[in-house]
Order: C-alpha cells, then structure tokens, then sequence
C-alpha cells in the first residue's frame, strides 16, 4: 500500500474538519498528521497547530482539483457539508 501524500496544511480543528468532510463526501478518504501538539496543548499560532490533510497518492489530483474548484469560486465547501445535492452543485 502505498503512503498517503499531503494535500494541503490546516490550521486549526474547524479548518481541518470542514477539509475532510468536504473531500470525503466527494469519495476521497483523508487521513491527518501533526495533530499532536494541538490536541495536548491547543497550539494553532505561527504553525505549531498546523496539521497536514494527507490522501492516498491515487486521489492527489482528483483532490487538487476539488480544491482548486473551490478556491475559484465554482464550489463552496459549505454546499457539499450541507448536503445541498449533487457533489458540486451551487444552492445560488
């Protein structure tokens, strides 16, 4: 099996949630790594909380992709967590 890769760094548990939620409903299950510190002291100032949101290496592009849709303009992460419809679809 191959190792998961990173597909973006968070920071905070909200940021972090809202990622995975969003590329999980799209079918592309996501692990996480660095979370250490954030849960035993709740660092998330000046990237001591940062945690990476890592993917299997299969879905790294379709995973970029997402999130570049999202950052365009064309996805909103809160339609998919809302269950607005179809993955994508824009309740505008």
């Amino acid at each position: 099996m191959s190792e998961p890769v990173i597909v973006a760094t968070v920071q905070g548990e909200v940021e972090e949630q809202q990622l995975r939620a969003f590329l999980e409903a799209n079918g592309i299950p996501t692990t996480v790594r660095g979370e250490a510190l954030r849960k035993t002291h709740s660092f998330v100032l000046d990237g001591l909380g940062a945690v990476e949101v890592l993917v299997a290496p299969d879905d790294l592009e379709a995973a970029k992709d997402l999130l570049a849709r999202v950052d365009a303009g064309e996805l909103e992460l809160a339609d998919e967590l809302l269950g607005s419809g179809e993955p994508g679809a824009s309740s505008a």
